[in-house]
């Protein structure tokens, strides 16, 4: 058998995530106590009303057959959602359009708008499938660096020119992971005024929109003028309401592109299980009491695993959303990706190295607030013993 790999596939870089996970494996094999902050998995349960109702749905023999189209109840509880929470007013049979995950949409996405060489703008640091999806379609990527002393924002006047005209698709995520990031007033105007100039269309990552904390709350992309003229927003129920192995999350906006996403979808799946479609419809509609007890949650064990870890010597600034802290490593490691292998050899505690979002992530970890207070304030105490601060000055 040849063996042979794709470039397109050789282009996919997954080494620092691979190396970090045989690491922890060989760590827990040792019979040590490896306390995971690294993936962003939720650790709690959905609220009792939503497993109900996906437990009645799996009860009912008709629900077992191939799902090919939303079901309208599952469409119209995300407009009814939208407006609900942004005031934004959704048409569900042309603006709403279901999808098995987030990851799922995003790889997607860029089949549908756009063809092989085409360019699209990726942020850097980023999600890793933002440069996946891409890259799997044959399109060219263009990192756009997102620094802190730009508060994490792209700045997309300073991108070449030619940059600027052949840019087919800018993605965008706030609150961002890894960064932790929120947008400022006015950001989105200048986002769609670029659209407009340019002829780009526009994908926002909303997945973390319920997950603030400090009184701050995340607008929506579609809330701005001319934003549904130019683009979509994803949103997942993994993250608001714990139904990350569910696979369930959606896109609204533009009818036009939803129209292209649904289409390269209609070659390449089924449909979402109709059980899982109820059992977000009870979540979308229902009480929303448990998102906001989870926001405190997640409010809860930022303040003991960042106020803990300053306390100790780790400068580690406090976000205003997201489950993911963006920590700065200790000066005297030469990469992000050594430190994360002392602090797991000397701690146990497991984080992601920064390099693993891109070449602007060099020099950060990411640290998942998906443990409970006790375990996360245990992680401080482990990284207060370990000696890995004493030699370092944020």
């Amino acid at each position: 058998m040849s063996e042979h790999k794709p470039l397109r596939l050789r282009q996919l870089s997954a080494s620092v995530f691979s190396t970090m996970d045989e690491a922890r494996q060989r760590k827990l094999a040792t019979g040590a106590d490896v306390l995971n902050l690294s993936i962003g998995s939720p650790d709690l349960p959905p609220a009792p009303h939503v497993i109900e109702a996906l437990a009645r749905a799996v009860r009912e023999p008709g629900h077992y057959g191939y799902p090919l189209k939303d079901l309208p109840a599952f469409r119209e509880a995300v407009a009814f959602a939208y407006q609900r929470r942004f005031g934004v007013t959704l048409d569900p049979g042309t603006e709403v359009l279901g999808l098995t995950g987030s990851q799922e949409g995003l790889a997607h996405l860029t089949q549908a708008f756009t063809d092989p060489g085409d360019l699209v703008l990726v942020p850097d640091p980023g999600y890793p499938i933002y440069t996946a999806g891409p890259v799997l379609a044959g399109a060219r990527l263009h990192p756009v660096p997102l620094k802190a002393e730009h508060g994490h924002l792209p700045d997309l006047e300073a991108l070449p020119e030619d940059v600027k005209r052949r840019a087919r698709l800018l993605l965008l995520n706030y609150p961002s992971n890894p960064l932790a990031a929120i947008v400022q007033p006015g950001f989105f105007e200048k986002v769609v005024a670029f659209a407009r100039r340019y002829g780009t269309v526009v994908l926002h990552d909303a997945a973390y929109s319920e997950l603030a904390f400090d009184g701050y709350r995340p607008p929506s992309f579609l809330e701005t003028p001319g934003a549904r003229e130019v683009g979509l927003e994803f949103n997942s129920l993994s993250k608001t309401y714990n139904l990350a192995g569910a696979r369930i999350a959606y896109a609204v906006g533009n009818a036009r592109l939803l129209g292209l996403l649904a289409e390269v979808k209609a070659h390449l799946d089924y449909g979402l299980f109709r059980p899982i479609q109820l059992a977000a419809v009870a979540a979308l509609t229902g009480p929303q009491e448990s998102v906001v007890e989870l926001a405190a949650t997640y409010q809860r064990r930022r303040d003991v695993l960042v106020d803990g870890l300053v306390r100790v010597g780790w400068d580690v600034p406090k976000p205003r959303a997201t489950m993911f802290c963006w920590a700065p490593i200790p000066r005297g490691f030469e990469s992000s990706l050594a430190f994360s292998m002392a602090l797991l050899e000397r701690t146990g505690v497991t984080v992601v190295p920064g390099s693993g979002f891109g070449a602007m992530g060099e020099g950060y970890v990411r640290l998942a607030l998906v443990q409970g207070e006790e375990r996360l304030a245990e992680a401080v105490e482990r990284v207060a013993r370990s000696g890995l601060l004493a030699h370092a000055s944020m």
